[in-house]
């Protein structure tokens, strides 16, 4: 029996697919008549370059979703406003009861909830109705014994796993009986890229398809490496990762999908995955229970660090000329394609902040334009544990050498002459440092602008000073 008769409405955001949706679950569970409505937020819209990949990317998945909801008797109404102003007035419009959305764990987001649940308060009868679906545990589900949040992450992790259970990962069905979905009251006219102000990109040239099947096809082409995971996860030459990031930033799939195939194969490579799902979680935790790291170190006495003011420096990391080629490889990478591997991005932060000695936050912003898959959980606390001043329980005197990283992770140069190719040339035993060839002076490819060596010296004194360091430290290198 519904517990609410009357009608609702689903608020889309960062959930766009019509399965598996927490949401809208509950809204046909509880309603005879569900609208469903997209907006494309003006808020954050303005913010952005014009030609934006993800706003790209966005526009497919909501196209996708509308066709899919009109396949099953309702349609997608879409808005470009202010959600704060919009949701309200389409509230009061169509006469629902409640307004049903997944939850957001950032702090803009979390503001704007509050404001549209006030408005709704009085300018309706509705009230707004908040499920979890972008992570299988949030806010304070996870705990330490003492019942206090967790700051390091393999504690946090078993704790994730112990808690675990088959109905946190359980499907939540979405089902529409006949007539339950609502499709003529309002128009549902998807507005172009350029009459939302923006223009296209390069979206359609990369390997990324987009919206629900686009997601579908992805992960089942993972399921099949799934289990070489670990063993290719590190190599950004290798087709090692799920690729699936930027679909789980827009919810184009379910987490609870994920996390179910992941528990069920049981190997290596699924175990080594389902952890990188948690990191997720974990960071999503700690914005949630520290939001002052938006902007401010989350181990404060990292507030004090002193930075290096070098704007040619800046500019020679954003554009992929920094002489060293795993870097500026990376750092192309994303330009031409808003993607970076996982290792490089550890790579290319540890370079910016421990090398070149700016200022963290310069990278996270710098990623936060770029990135297809930009999450503000995942890209401050990635950069915060790059900068040593966040949740890691490794000290502050890890810094990753550039080279060694190169050899490493990238031994015969193919990612990097990929995409820096100056360097095609160059023999395989000079790659990962040219300037040591006897004929780097003919290449059109930068000298180092620093010197590993030298700026390891000095980023180690500029952490103890900040960390308080009063006697020896072994400032052995980890092994990374």
């Amino acid at each position: 029996m519904l517990s609410d008769p009357g009608s609702a409405l689903v608020w889309f955001r960062r959930d766009l697919r019509s399965d598996d949706h927490a949401a809208f679950a509950a809204a046909l569970a509880e309603h005879d008549q569900v609208y469903c409505v997209f907006v494309f937020d003006r808020d954050i819209l303005e913010l952005l370059p014009r030609a934006d990949r993800r706003v790209e990317f966005i526009w497919h998945a909501v196209e996708e979703l509308h066709a899919a909801l009109s396949r099953q008797g309702g349609g997608l109404i879409v808005r470009h406003g202010r959600p704060v102003e919009i949701i309200p007035a389409l509230a009061k419009t169509l006469g629902v009861s409640a307004v049903y959305v997944n939850r957001d764990y950032e702090p803009v987001a979390i503001a704007r909830d509050e404001a549209i649940a006030a408005a709704l308060r009085r300018t309706t009868s509705a009230d707004l109705r908040i499920s979890k679906d972008q992570v299988i545990f949030d806010r304070e589900e996870v705990r330490t014994q003492a019942g206090t949040p967790f700051g390091v992450f393999t504690p946090y992790k078993n704790a994730w796993l112990k808690r675990l259970e088959t109905g946190d990962i359980a499907e939540r069905v979405v089902a529409p009986r006949p007539g339950q979905l609502q499709a003529d009251t309002l128009p549902h006219d998807l507005p172009s890229l350029a009459e939302l102000g923006f223009t296209r990109t390069n979206l359609a040239e990369l390997p990324l398809p987009t919206g629900m099947s686009g997601a579908q096809r992805l992960f089942a082409d993972f399921l099949e490496r799934m289990d070489d995971y670990a063993a290719r996860r590190d190599f950004p030459a290798l087709k090692g990762p799920s690729y699936l990031s930027t679909h789980l930033r827009f919810g184009t799939l379910s987490v609870r999908q994920l996390v179910r195939h992941a528990v069920e194969r049981r190997s290596q490579g699924a175990d080594i995955w389902l952890s990188e799902l948690i990191w997720r979680e974990f960071y999503q935790m700690i914005l949630w229970q520290h939001p002052q790291v938006v902007g401010r170190c989350y181990k404060p006495q990292f507030d004090t660090l002193r930075w290096l003011d070098a704007p040619e420096q800046l500019l020679a990391w954003q554009q992929g000329k920094t002489g060293y080629p795993l870097v500026d490889a990376a750092m192309r990478q994303l330009a031409h394609s808003g993607y970076m591997h996982n290792r490089l991005r550890m790579v290319t932060a540890s370079f910016l902040c421990k090398d070149l000695e700016l200022d963290w936050r310069l990278g996270e912003a710098w990623f936060a334009e770029h990135l297809l898959d930009f999450d503000l959980a995942a890209n401050n606390g990635g950069w915060q544990w790059a900068a040593s001043t966040g949740c890691d329980a490794q000290p502050w005197f890890r810094i990753f050498n550039p080279v060694r990283q190169s050899e490493r992770f990238d031994a015969h140069g193919q990612f990097i002459r990929r995409y820096v190719p100056e360097l095609t040339s160059v023999p395989e035993k000079f790659i990962h440092a040219p300037w040591t060839w006897s004929g780097f002076g003919k290449l059109d490819y930068p000298p180092p602008i620093v010197d590993h060596a030298v700026a390891r010296t000095s980023t180690l004194a500029r952490y103890k000073l900040a960390a308080g360091a009063t006697s020896a430290v072994d400032v052995q290198e980890a092994a990374r």
